[in-house]
């Protein structure tokens, strides 16, 4: 797992958006920053976020997950990622930055409300996803 971990993915959205979100259908994002936290356990590691900022270029237009369809927006922006390495703790990363705009979002595969957590400004998310993550890397692994 040396090559992956849990990230953080910040967003801007600078004006209201209605954002169809696969399966969880359309739903209103207001303006401001957005937090979501993934885990990059798997074979890949890390190299999902690169995926993840292909989709929001542009680049890929391929939609497997939540994430896909809000990132993949046009008024939507990777502004920073965050990552605690060789740590699974994507539940407590996302429970530290709260429920967000959209219920089950990012979160189908446990019982956390959302994975996405909305800022009212991008600095507000970038410093919260930043705490967060300095935070859980000091925790030991339960």
């Amino acid at each position: 797992m040396a090559d992956g971990g849990t990230y953080t993915l910040v967003f801007s959205l600078p004006s209201a958006a209605t954002i169809e979100v696969g399966a969880l259908g359309e739903h209103r994002f207001p303006a401001g920053g957005y937090c979501y936290t993934g885990s990059a356990l798997g074979s890949g590691g890390f190299s999902r976020i690169d995926r993840h900022r292909r989709v929001a270029d542009g680049d890929h237009d391929v939609r497997h997950w939540h994430v896909d369809y809000f990132g993949g927006h046009p008024d939507v922006a990777v502004v920073a990622v965050e990552r605690t390495p060789e740590r699974d703790c994507e539940c407590a990363v996302a429970g530290a930055l709260g429920s967000g705009p959209v219920a089950g979002f990012g979160a189908s595969d446990c019982d956390c409300d959302s994975h996405l957590a909305r800022f009212d400004g991008v600095d507000a998310a970038k410093r919260r996803a930043r705490d967060a993550h300095r935070r859980r890397s000091r925790q030991p692994d339960r």
